[in-house]
């Protein structure tokens, strides 16, 4: 186990070399000038212009650029904004608020997901199974966004249930946007269930446990669930990573100032340094995830080794 990690970890140095690279030419091949963008009505004189430039290396081709900012990356360096404030300190402040509305996903959409696809999985073409599948069906093809807008009017403005916007209600403040947040990882948590759960049920050693005379609680939940499982953890391990990179839209509905909202307002100023910086992050926390997922493995089916 222990050399299986050793080698994961090796592995995560050129994956974040790869995704800086690819995230620092996108933002590098974005149409217009950040420092033009930067003076907004009243331009700068060419000479504040010039100056800009040359602090931050906008006036270097794509790799010297590029090698720059990796350098200041193996120090700890992540670069400022235009406005001089650290990019560290800007993914320090949103982080926790980013961290916990994804977390909070995640709950939510573990809990009702699962419980979905189980119930589901065991009655087979009952009204439960055609309940799960067309509101699954439903909440896939409605856009993040139009779903946000929704949630907002109707559970914010017409009955009042949740704040729309902000973070002033603390906690109840994240109840809404985390929903809207969860909905498609819902419906695919729900669905992998219910065809994992449909799938175990038929195999011998289920057969086997009936057999035995054992209550259909025991059969499902101890010896079906087990290894149906394994197919939803590995999705839940990678969604958790995708939820906090995927809340740029749900953060920028919901006016939360999480790192979703920063690259948002980093890509109308151009910032390409707080950008590359915070898909870094996303990155990090992305091949953590798959690790633990892998890890898990082994304590949720004994018949994985790692070697």
């Amino acid at each position: 186990m222990g050399r299986y990690i050793a080698r994961r970890l090796l592995m995560t140095i050129p994956v974040l070399i790869g995704a800086t690279l690819l995230i620092f030419t996108i933002v590098y091949a974005l149409p217009g000038d950040p420092v033009r963008a930067l003076a907004g009505d009243r331009p700068l004189t060419p000479a504040a212009q010039a100056a800009i430039r040359d602090e931050y290396n906008l006036n270097d081709p794509l790799l010297i650029q590029y090698l720059k900012y990796l350098g200041g990356l193996l120090q700890g360096d992540l670069g400022q904004d235009f406005s001089g404030r650290p990019v560290s300190e800007t993914i320090t402040q949103r982080l926790p608020i980013t961290v916990r509305l994804a977390v909070l996903a995640v709950v939510i959409e573990v809990i009702i997901g699962v419980i979905a696809g189980v119930l589901a999985g065991i009655r087979r073409n009952s009204y439960m199974d055609n309940l799960v599948l067309v509101s699954t069906t439903l909440v896939v093809s409605i856009p993040v966004f139009v779903l946000a807008f929704l949630a907002q009017y109707v559970f914010g403005l017409r009955f009042g249930w949740f704040p729309i916007a902000g973070l002033s209600e603390g906690f109840r403040s994240y109840i809404l946007p985390a929903f809207v947040l969860a909905a498609l990882s819902l419906a695919y948590v729900a669905r992998l269930t219910r065809t994992s759960i449909a799938e175990n049920l038929r195999q011998d050693y289920v057969r086997t446990a009936k057999a035995k005379g054992l209550k259909p609680s025991v059969v499902v939940g101890k010896h079906t669930l087990r290894n149906s499982l394994i197919p939803v953890v590995t999705f839940v391990g990678a969604d958790l990573a995708s939820l906090m990179a995927g809340a740029i839209v749900t953060e920028t509905v919901f006016n939360i100032p999480g790192l979703g909202r920063a690259v948002f307002e980093s890509v109308q100023r151009q910032e390409g340094f707080v950008i590359v910086g915070i898909v870094t992050v996303f990155v990090f926390f992305y091949i953590t995830f798959n690790l633990v997922v892998d890890i898990l493995y082994a304590v949720i089916d004994p018949r994985i080794r790692y070697d």
